[in-house]
């Protein structure tokens, strides 16, 4: 698109006009004055005054025009026509404005960021990513797949109104074995091969050549640099009425040939058609030995496939008729668990014994039957719960008849499986464990107010008063783990500051190497230049304190010396992250606590439960089982993540990611703040809004105590008829989950009728979440459990502030 230059046409008819209107001004003036004065002065002030406009105009430099000249946009196009990156711009409306040659190969011109053909979590990125570069300037979106490809995509914020949007797409490359092969065969390894007498190509499902070898060009048209791409692979072969095969270029007169195909899956194709995969065949002499000689039936291509086997990028074993491995390369052992060991007698001695039959069956059948190929599912022994895809395919031109394996390396692929269910089943724990940890509040809370209220009538010496302060303590211990349980399912109230992890570590330091002992070297190391992060330095100090007692309880018995303990904090950056290939931590700078042991270390059955509450490994009557609970809820409340790696007999390395903080998010003013102390002795009016009859008696009794006047109801619909009916309240203190009519909806309604009426809220979960679900100014909160004392100064605090 190019910029609109001025019209020369326009600006005549505009100073014509301009010259009509002052002609017409003068002539009213003259037909209403009649006076050749007043005409005079008009037509004076008119010509200074256009002058001194002129004169004005005049004063613009071709540099000021310059500045507000309309965009040319073919010198944009070419401005942004790079070869690595496809790049665009858009408008304010989202309007495509221009893009360069790459971006519309991709993408086309008909569709614009963010709403591209996509799928639909790279759709939500892209629109995030929209958003935050409207917001801030720049966004970023790490992962966006299509059927075309996969691209990590910026936006920038541009234009003089900052009114553009300037998006970058680089396509990110993966991990492909058909092209990891193709040039495997072309390169190096296929110049090696030749050396073998191995000729190697890659062929279509459609029988043409993706790439060969310089050996494979060589034999089949006598030029090692002849390009072959397209060409159909039978065309350089030929079979004589005998079944013998030989180049086509040498004829009868040539050597017996032998040949062979590995099917190679693109991993891309989820679960592939092995009919419509491409395919490496391998074409070699059958006269060629070990030492040389005449033609033979003897298989002495082996040594030759092996040397191919052993450099391509792919699990490949190879079995005769009988089942014996004749070998394995690296890939392979890799894949079945016994990297850099030798290979089994038997393919069989990789599996557990339940599938050892099935596949020495399959290994028979697919010797002995035509060359074809499939697939079968089996159970490693070193991952007996997680089957993989062991695919099978039978050679043949090699003397006796041969079974090539082919086996994947899933080692990655189960760890991040494992990962996302591990998470999933944490969520689900969670949930259940806060709702449990809400209702045990609420029976909490009545026997902590009964224990308060029975105080008040026994002192010291009575018979019963040591038997209600037992109640009293084991109801406090009773509270204590509800609040663990909160911390795991993320339900607690946190207060959240910015702060760095060595000032946590540092005001904790003394006491935890009081903890840890003279027995064990401990050490503390900080890495520079961390980023800030935003938690709750108490919470945080607890998270620390947990993890380090149990690295200290885990080395009890390695008391000899050699027991170290490290606590370190490490700066992880974004590459750093997307290096890692993990599914569960998004791509961003981190500030990491990393705890390390050299202890007993954890079970591998043991790894996957030792977040959930109440799972312990320790002796009995040595720990609840919740301290990482809590250690987990805690971090994942605070936005992080934690992960445990452990060896047995080695020792374990907790890692805890807390995402760096930049700046103040935009829902600071919802998390929880300190309640701003009032003193009241004005006594007053109370409606008590609460679905639990022993919950809502003994906070009756508590206020009516304390000097209030206190109205009852049992849920939201009976509390705003008393107000409807015209009663009059100084505070509504009510619970927040009830029937019929919830605390937030009443509240509402009587905000409605009283907008200045203070409400106090009665919870056991996060404040800072209730704030985020209410919407509510002005409102308080009381967590549960409360003691007498408790709700009594939490309500005179609450009107203080009201009437102060």
């Amino acid at each position: 698109m190019s910029a609109s230059a001025p019209n020369p046409s326009n600006s005549l008819n505009e100073r014509l006009a301009v010259v009509l209107a002052v002609a017409l001004s003068l002539a009213l003036i003259w037909y209403a004055t009649r006076s050749i004065a007043a005409l005079a002065g008009f037509g004076g002030g008119v010509i200074a005054l256009g002058g001194i406009g002129y004169l004005l105009t005049r004063r613009d430099t071709p540099e000021s025009k310059a500045d507000w000249a309309m965009p040319d946009w073919s010198v944009t196009v070419a401005a942004i026509a790079r070869p690595d990156a496809g790049m665009c711009i858009t408008d304010r409306a989202g309007r495509l404005t221009c893009a360069n040659a790459l971006y519309e190969s991709w993408f086309g011109t008909s569709q614009s960021p963010p709403k591209l053909d996509v799928d639909g979590a790279s759709l939500e990125r892209l629109t995030k990513a929209a958003r935050t570069a409207w917001r801030d300037g720049m966004g970023q979106a790490e992962m966006v797949e299509s059927g075309v490809g996969r691209w990590r995509v910026e936006a920038e914020r541009v234009g003089r109104a900052d009114d553009y949007l300037i998006w970058r797409f680089t396509a990110l490359t993966v991990a492909d074995p058909v092209a990891d092969t193709a040039r495997a065969i072309e390169g190096k390894t296929g110049r090696a091969l030749g050396k073998y007498g191995i000729a190697a190509a890659l062929v279509d499902a459609e029988g043409d050549i993706r790439s060969a070898s310089p050996g494979f060009a060589e034999r089949a048209t006598g030029d090692a640099r002849a390009v072959l791409v397209g060409k159909p692979f039978v065309s350089y072969l030929q079979q004589d009425d005998r079944e013998r095969l030989t180049w086509a270029r040498e004829g009868r007169r040539g050597s017996a040939l032998t040949m062979y195909y590995v099917p190679v899956a693109d991993p891309d194709a989820g679960d592939p058609d092995m009919e419509k995969v491409p395919s490496l065949m391998l074409v070699v002499d059958a006269g060629i030995a070990i030492g040389g000689g005449a033609e033979r039936d003897a298989p002495t291509a082996a040594p030759h496939l092996e040397a191919l086997l052993g450099q391509l990028p792919l699990g490949l074993a190879m079995a005769d008729r009988d089942g014996h491995l004749l070998f394995a390369n690296p890939a392979f052992m890799r894949a079945a668990g016994m990297e850099g060991e030798a290979p089994p007698t038997y393919p069989t001695d990789l599996v557990v014994k339940e599938d050892k039959g099935a596949l020495s069956d399959a290994v028979r059948r697919y010797a002995q039957g035509s060359a074809a190929s499939g697939d079968i599912a089996v159970r490693l022994k070193h991952q007996p719960d997680e089957p993989v895809s062991l695919s099978l395919a039978g050679v043949r031109g090699l003397g006796e008849a041969a079974v090539l394996l082919g086996l994947t390396d899933s080692t990655e692929e189960t760890r991040l499986k494992r990962q996302v269910a591990q998470a999933t089943k944490m969520q689900a724990v969670g949930q259940l464990a806060g709702g449990v940890a809400h209702d045990f509040n609420n029976v909490l809370t009545a026997i902590l107010g009964t224990c308060d209220l029975m105080l008040l009538r026994h002192t010291p010496g009575d018979s019963d008063y040591d038997d209600i302060q037992q109640i009293r303590a084991n109801s406090n211990r009773a509270a204590s783990l509800t609040r663990q349980l909160l911390a795991f399912s993320r339900q607690q109230t946190l207060r959240p500051e910015v702060l760095q992890l060595p000032d946590v570590v540092a005001d904790i330091g003394q006491m935890l190497k009081r903890l840890v002992g003279e027995k064990i070297h401990f050490t503390i190391s900080h890495d520079r230049d961390l980023g800030a992060v935003r938690a709750d330095p108490t919470q945080l100090e607890q998270v620390i304190m947990n993890l380090v007692v149990n690295a200290r309880d885990a080395m009890a018995g390695k008391l000899d010396g050699h027991a170290k303990l490290t606590l370190s904090t490490r700066r992880v950056t974004s590459d750093a992250v997307r290096a890692m290939r993990s599914e569960i931590i998004p791509q961003g700078d981190y500030t990491a606590l990393i705890v390390e042991d050299t202890g007993s270390g954890i079970a591998p059955e043991h790894l996957g439960k030792i977040f959930e509450p109440f799972f312990t490994t320790k002796e009995q009557g040595r720990g609840t089982g919740l301290g990482l609970s809590t250690v987990y809820g805690i971090v994942k409340q605070s936005g992080g993540f934690i992960f445990a790696d452990s060896e047995p007999g080695r020792g374990t390395k907790f890692t805890v990611y807390l995402p760096v903080h930049h700046g103040e998010p935009a829902n600071a003013g919802l998390l929880a703040k300190p309640e701003p102390k009032a003193a009241w002795s004005g006594g007053g009016n109370v409606l008590l809004v609460e679905d639990e009859d022993t919950v809502r008696a003994v906070a009756e009794r508590a206020l009516t105590r304390a000097g209030y006047t206190v109205t009852t109801a049992s849920d939201g619909e009976e509390g705003l008829e008393r107000v409807q009916a015209g009663e009059m309240f100084d505070i509504v203190v009510s619970d927040v989950v009830m029937p019929v009519m919830d605390g937030p909806a009443m509240a509402k309604a009587i905000r409605a009728i009283h907008p200045q009426m203070p409400v106090l809220f009665m919870s056991g979960y996060a404040e800072e979440q209730l704030r985020k679900e209410i919407h509510l100014d002005g409102v308080h909160f009381l967590p549960k459990p409360f003691s007498v004392q408790q709700i009594s100064d939490k309500v005179g605090g609450v009107l203080g502030t009201a009437h102060g």
